[in-house]
């Protein structure tokens, strides 16, 4: 006779792999109402973010240190959280101008895992050891795990590596605090409760994880000077939408009409920052750099009336 394993037991006791009662009957409801039960329980999930704030500013200023000194931010995950945590990384080079390096996803499988699923490429500990080690992962750094039931093996192996390395670890999950038992520096709970279909935590705690992280990059970066007033201002001019959104912004904070803010920008060699000084401080491309440097990168900064000449 078969009897339970541990594991069993461990995700019958997981709040992610529990049954919701409000989509008990969800498989004989009309279309319609299948909706309004998942967007009400999507509904949800920022007011579960929400609770989490303190941590996750936490988890910012680590980040913000990190990155300061030169060091990077590793997202772990396996499934879902792995690919939300690739998704993050890779937006931060062309909404933040950031070298690729900066920001990385690491995840469980290797990257055939983003577009196939490799479930059992999460369930060894030691292959998120080694997922850590090959990056190469130091003191500077910060991992930042991402499993919704706080157990995956892969990312527990690749946090406790980091930890041996000397980086700052994160945890972000959707499991409670209380029951919470792993040694990081910040573990980021957001407890979304059970998903409307059985532990599909792509769901709710997918949802979730990606708030989470839109928070813990686009903060960090607020932090580093890489946004003036709400607009974006190191982007990278890789593509004709961030071209044009580069000139709508010179644009906006300027008052400048399209012609005069391509003509500036192409002096500033394509950088919105650069060009925003030069115009509102009414100096040279060669004087806004130095300012800015001055500065440490903040717009605000370099328009200051101390900044030294």
């Amino acid at each position: 006779m078969a009897t339970p394993t541990p594991l069993f037991a461990q995700l019958q006791r997981l709040v992610t792999e529990q049954r919701n009662p409000r989509s008990m009957d969800i498989d004989i409801l009309p279309t319609i109402d299948i909706l309004r039960i998942i967007n009400a329980e999507d509904q949800t999930v920022p007011h579960a973010v929400a609770e989490e704030l303190p941590y996750i500013a936490r988890a910012v200023d680590l980040v913000t240190q990190a990155f300061k000194q030169g060091g990077r931010l590793f997202y772990v995950g396996a499934g879902t959280s792995g690919r939300l945590g690739i998704l993050d990384a890779s937006e931060c080079p062309p909404t933040f101008g950031t070298p690729p390096e900066m920001v990385q996803g690491i995840m469980a499988g290797g990257p055939k895992a983003v577009f196939q699923s490799q479930e059992g490429a999460e369930d060894l500990a030691a292959n998120g050891e080694e997922a850590v080690r090959a990056a190469d992962v130091t003191s500077k750094d910060v991992v930042c795990g991402i499993a919704a039931s706080r157990r995956t093996p892969f990312v527990v192996g690749a946090v406790a590596e980091a930890r041996r390395k000397g980086a700052q670890t994160l945890y972000v999950t959707c499991n409670p605090r209380s029951e919470f038992n792993l040694e990081v520096d910040v573990a980021i709970c957001v407890v979304v409760g059970p998903e409307v279909v059985m532990g599909s935590t792509r769901m709710k705690s997918g949802t979730a994880q990606k708030l989470v992280l839109n928070m813990i990059t686009t903060a960090s970066m607020i932090r580093l000077g890489k946004v003036y007033q709400n607009m974006m201002v190191d982007l990278q001019m890789t593509a004709e939408k961030l071209v044009e959104r580069s000139r709508r912004t010179v644009m906006a904070v300027t008052g400048m009409d399209y012609a005069a803010a391509t003509h500036v920008l192409e002096a500033a060699g394509g950088h919105v920052k650069t060009a925003l000084v030069m115009i509102l401080g009414n100096v040279s491309r060669q004087e806004a750099v130095r300012r800015l440097d001055s500065a440490g990168g903040f717009v605000r900064g370099a328009l200051a009336k101390e900044v030294e000449n």
